[in-house]
């Protein structure tokens, strides 16, 4: 049993924590639990592994909001230092990968990995198996393998026939091909693609209410199969909101930031996609962002229905990110430092 420390204004969610259908952490990750009456009986497995965007900071904040307020049980794994089990962005190791085995969702943000086979097992597991995928900003260039490799053909610079691209080209939609605005200088204004007005996942965002400080990735056009853009990146002079767009050819056209698709797994399953080159953890400060990313995933598992009008997006507990151009990351955070208190 683990023991938290209460204070009066957090009884009611922690009494969900004590119990043993409460809050669950382990070495590998930590799990959320949501109070029985808003539980939609979902769970939701977040994956942290990039070495630039802080995905260690924001996939605990969004599993948060998707317990709290809306009812999804979340587990988040994070790349781990094998030596002392801390979060390390740099690790190649992301233990407790068998969570996916009963999962409902996989929300993916991970760069450049080059996972043991033991653990990608898991991964490619899920992912053949029809289940709904999210990919947040690299997830495009998850995976780097060598050629010889059990599963190169995941490798964003894949080759081999039918995979050129790997996971993010053949799964995504999409993978790594360059920075369209200037990292760390240009952020993106979302424009909303008329066609896709009737989305459940626009639900309640308003035309260039999201802007974020990471730049508009560059994709080539069109997008395959039966992706169908949501949100269009539209690069802005600066890294504040107020910003103007930048003229000239980098806006014309604009990039999709935000899409859906399909893809048939190796179970003959067709699985609902979700990918967005936004996600940055700074770019969780912007409300609209958060709102779409939980519209997401009531798309993904199927309960688009029960969306709501304006999704409550609130933080759950404090949130204050680094910003994307702070090169570092927090040291000594283990997974079960990061439980509700």
């Amino acid at each position: 049993m683990v023991t938290v420390p209460v204070r009066p204004a957090l009884v009611a969610l922690l009494v969900w924590t004590l119990t043993p259908c409460g809050q669950v952490l382990r070495a590998a990750g930590v799990t959320y639990t949501p109070p029985a009456h808003i539980s939609n009986g979902k769970h939701v497995v977040l994956v942290a592994g990039d070495d630039e965007y802080h995905s260690e900071e924001a996939l605990p904040q969004l599993a948060k909001i998707l317990a709290v307020r809306h009812g999804f049980r979340c587990t988040v794994l994070f790349t781990l230092n094998a030596a002392d089990g801390a979060i390390d962005r740099h690790a190649q190791f992301l233990p407790g990968l068998e969570e996916l085995e009963g999962a409902d969702l996989l929300i993916l943000f991970v760069r450049f990995r080059n996972l043991p086979d033991s653990q990608m097992k898991h991964l490619v597991d899920y992912i053949e198996s029809g289940k709904p995928i999210i990919g947040l900003r690299t997830a495009t260039h998850a995976f780097r393998m060598p050629p010889d490799s059990t599963y190169a053909r995941y490798s964003y610079d894949s080759k081999i026939e039918g995979w050129e691209g790997g996971f993010g080209r053949r799964v995504l939609g999409e993978t790594w091909i360059n920075h369209h605005g200037q990292h760390g200088k240009q952020g993106t204004r979302a424009v909303a693609v008329k066609e896709a007005a009737d989305s459940p996942i626009l639900r309640g965002i308003s035309d260039r209410e999201i802007w974020v400080p990471t730049d508009v990735y560059r994709v080539r056009l069109p997008l395959p199969g039966d992706s169908r853009p949501l949100l269009l990146g539209e690069v802005v002079a600066g890294m504040t909101p107020a910003d103007p767009a930048v003229d000239g050819p980098v806006n014309d056209p604009m990039m999709p930031v935000a899409w859906t698709r399909t893809y048939r797994g190796e179970a003959g399953k067709t699985a609902r996609v979700f990918t967005t080159t936004m996600g940055a953890a700074d770019d969780l400060e912007s409300e609209g962002f958060r709102r779409l990313l939980v519209n997401a995933a009531y798309w993904a598992v199927g309960l688009e229905e029960r969306t709501p009008a304006k999704s409550d997006v609130g933080y759950v507990g404090e949130y204050r990110p680094h910003p994307l151009t702070w090169r570092d990351f927090v040291r000594g955070v283990k997974p079960e430092d990061l439980a509700i208190r």
